[in-house]
């Protein structure tokens, strides 16, 4: 993650903008006076907050790791070739 300075991000913000966006990167901007913080475009904001309720539900996480644990070990469901190819529209 990138840092700056608040009078940087303020003096180029819609730049800065544009480059969390696009590169989806977090800019940590401090400020002499107070408290850092960091931007971060709407969308990766989201996501992370589903991923942060993913990690923090436990019985999805048991979900995951009995899912895993059944791939790993070849025992898990296999679609048909018929059910791939609806899957990735083929």
């Amino acid at each position: 993650m990138d840092t700056i300075s608040v009078n940087k991000f303020r003096d180029n913000l819609k730049s800065f903008v544009e480059q969390v966006i696009s590169q989806h990167m977090p800019i940590k901007v401090t400020r002499r006076s107070g408290e850092d913080f960091v931007v971060m475009s709407a969308d990766d904001w989201e996501r992370e907050q589903e991923t942060l309720y993913v990690l923090q539900n436990s019985d999805l996480m048991k979900q995951i790791a009995l899912s895993i644990g059944t791939h790993s070990d070849g025992e898990g469901y296999k679609p048909t070739a018929e059910e791939v190819d609806e899957i990735t529209g083929i």
